[in-house]
C-alpha cells in the first residue's frame, strides 16, 4: 500500500541478532537498527515529531525557515522533514563533521553555516550560540532545538521503547544507548524501567564527554576533544535523568571506530562510530555476563556518512586509529574466553600456604596446577608433578611453605589479548596463561580453554 510520504511508514526498525561479532561471549546481543530509518539515524522519529508538533501549535507556517545546530544526523532528519512540507532549512554545524554529511545536507537544499569544533558552549562561535543568534535575526525563523526538545525524549517513550519491549518479548536485560543529550536515554529508561525495574540502562559516551562523571558525582566532567560524531556531550542536558540510568561507560575513539568497521565485515551491518562505541561497550560487559542476559544495543548512525573518515584507511592511519583487519580467530580475546569458562573463581595459593594445604586445595577443586599470588601479584606457580617430586626426595616437606618450592610464574596477559597472542604465550608455558581482569583479579587460561573458545557455537 502506498504512503503519504517517507515519514508515514508505520513499521518498526529491525531488531537483529548479532551473530559473528559476538560469538565468543555467552549472552545474546541484539541490535535495534535505528540507522535504517529513512534519514539513516534515529533522529528521523524526532524530526518528524517536532515538526508535526510545531505545526499543530501554530509555531511554523508556510514560508518559514527551520533553524538548528547539529552534528549532522539530526540535521539531515530535520532537513528531510522540512522539504516534505516546503520549509526552508538553515543548519549550523561544527567543522569536524564528515564531508558526506555536509554533502547530503546540501543535496537536500539545506543552507549550512560551519563553526569551529573547538568552540565550547557559551562562546560566541559555538554552534549553539550561532544558531540562537540566527533565529533572533532572521525573520520568520523557528528554532527546532532537536537535541533539547521534549519530543526528543517522548518519541522514545512512545515509540522506540515499546518497540524494544515487544521485539524482545520483554526479555531485554541490558540496554546500551549512545548519549549525546539526555533525551533518548531518559525516554528509553523511563519506559523500560516502568515495565521492568531491574533492566539495566547503560549510556555510552566517548572519552572526553561529561556524563560519566555527572552520573557518579553529580558534577559534569571536564569536556575534552574526541573524534567520534553523534555521541557524547559537552554540557548537561535539561532532560538528563539519573534516576533511570544505571551506568555510563566510556569508549575511546580507536576502539569505537574499529568495532564499527569489524561489525560491517562480520555481520554486514553498515553502522557508524557511535554504533561502534555502543557495541564495543556491550561486548566488553557481555564477556562478564552469562547466557541468561539478553543485551540490546542501539545502532543509531549509518556508516555511509563516514566513508571519508572511519571507512577510509588513510584517515584512520593519519589519526593513529588504524587496526589491521583481524582474522576470525583474533576477534576472540582473553576476556571473551574467560566469559566462556564455567569456573569463574581462580584457585590460587599464597606464600604462607604449606604444600599440604596446596595439595588439598588442588584435590578439592580437581586442578593439577595453581599460581602463587601475593598482594595481587603473581610470583610463581606449583603443580602436582612438582609436589610429587618434592615428596619423593623429602616426605617431611608437606608442612613446608610453598614459597620455598615454587616453579616459574605463568605468563601474564591483559584481558584484550587475542587468542593468537595467548597461543604464543602457551608455547612458553606448558601449563597456562594468567589473565589480568579489569577489577585487578586473575584468571587462568589453558590450552583446553582456547580450544573450547575456538569450537564454541
Amino acid at each position: 500500500m502506498w504512503q503519504q510520504n517517507i515519514f508515514s511508514r508505520t513499521d518498526s526498525t529491525p531488531m537483529v541478532l548479532i551473530n559473528r561479532s559476538t560469538r565468543h561471549i555467552k549472552p545474546r546481543i541484539m541490535a535495534k537498527v535505528e540507522f535504517l530509518n529513512p534519514s539513516g539515524t534515529h533522529y528521523c522519529r524526532v524530526a518528524n515529531s517536532i515538526v508535526d508538533h510545531a505545526e499543530k501549535e501554530g509555531l511554523v507556517k508556510p514560508g518559514m525557515t527551520l533553524v538548528d545546530w547539529t552534528y549532522g544526523c539530526s540535521g539531515i532528519a530535520l532537513a528531510m522533514a522540512a522539504v516534505t512540507r516546503g520549509y526552508k532549512i538553515l543548519l549550523v554545524v561544527p567543522d569536524k563533521i564528515s564531508r558526506e554529511k555536509q554533502q547530503v545536507l546540501k543535496a537536500l537544499g539545506a543552507e549550512i553555516v560551519i563553526t569551529p569544533s573547538d568552540a565550547l558552549p557559551g562562546e560566541p562561535r559555538s554552534c549553539v550560540n550561532v544558531a540562537e543568534n540566527l533565529v533572533r535575526n532572521i525573520p520568520h525563523a523557528f528554532f527546532a532545538n532537536m537535541y533539547e526538545h521534549e519530543r526528543n525524549r517522548n518519541v522514545h517513550i512512545e515509540e522506540t521503547g515499546p518497540e524494544i519491549w515487544e521485539q524482545t518479548e520483554g526479555g531485554v536485560s541490558h540496554l546500551f544507548v549512545p548519549v549525546i543529550s539526555g533525551a533518548m536515554i531518559a525516554g528509553l529508561g523511563r519506559f523500560l524501567k516502568a515495565k521492568r525495574p531491574d533492566i539495566k540502562i547503560i549510556g555510552v559516551e566517548p572519552e572526553g564527554s561529561i556524563y560519566r562523571e555527572l552520573l557518579h558525582s553529580s558534577r559534569a566532567g571536564k569536556a575534552a576533544a574526541y573524534e567520534l560524531e553523534e555521541i557524547g556531550g559537552l554540557w548537561e542536558s535539561k532532560y538528563w535523568d539519573a534516576s533511570v540510568i544505571d551506568d555510563i561507560v566510556q569508549v575511546n575513539d580507536r576502539d569505537a571506530l574499529n568495532c564499527g568497521r569489524e561489525l560491517l565485515r562480520t555481520d554486514a551491518l553498515f553502522a557508524g562510530g557511535a554504533s561502534g562505541a555502543v557495541l564495543f561497550a556491550a561486548m566488553r560487559a557481555g564477556a562478564l555476563l552469562d547466557e541468561s542476559a539478553q543485551i540490546v544495543v542501539i545502532l543509531s548512525d549509518y556508516g555511509g556518512y563516514y566513508l571519508s573518515k572511519m571507512y577510509n584507511d588513510e584517515w584512520m592511519k593519519q589519526k593513529g586509529f588504524y587496526r589491521k583487519a583481524s582474522s576470525l580467530k583474533d576477534e576472540i580475546t582473553a576476556e571473551g574466553i574467560v566469559g566462556l569458562k564455567t569456573r569463574k573463581e581462580l584457585i590460587c595459593a599464597h606464600p604462607e600456604h604449606t604444600l599440604s594445604e596446596v595439595f588439598e586445595m588442588m584435590r578439592q577443586h580437581d586442578v593439577s596446577q595453581v599460581p602463587v599470588v601475593s598482594y595481587g601479584t603473581a610470583i610463581g606457580s606449583i603443580s602436582e608433578n612438582k609436589i610429587l617430586s618434592i615428596l619423593i626426595e623429602n616426605d617431611e616437606a608437606m608442612n613446608s611453605k610453598v614459597v620455598g618450592y615454587m616453579e616459574q610464574s605463568f605468563p601474564v596477559c591483559s584481558s584484550d589479548a587475542t587468542i593468537s597472542e595467548l597461543s604464543e604465550k602457551l608455547q612458553e608455558s606448558t601449563s597456562g596463561v594468567l589473565i589480568t581482569l579489569s577489577d585487578g583479579s586473575f584468571q587462568l587460561l589453558t590450552r583446553s580453554d582456547l580450544i573450547e573458545a575456538l569450537t564454541h557455537k
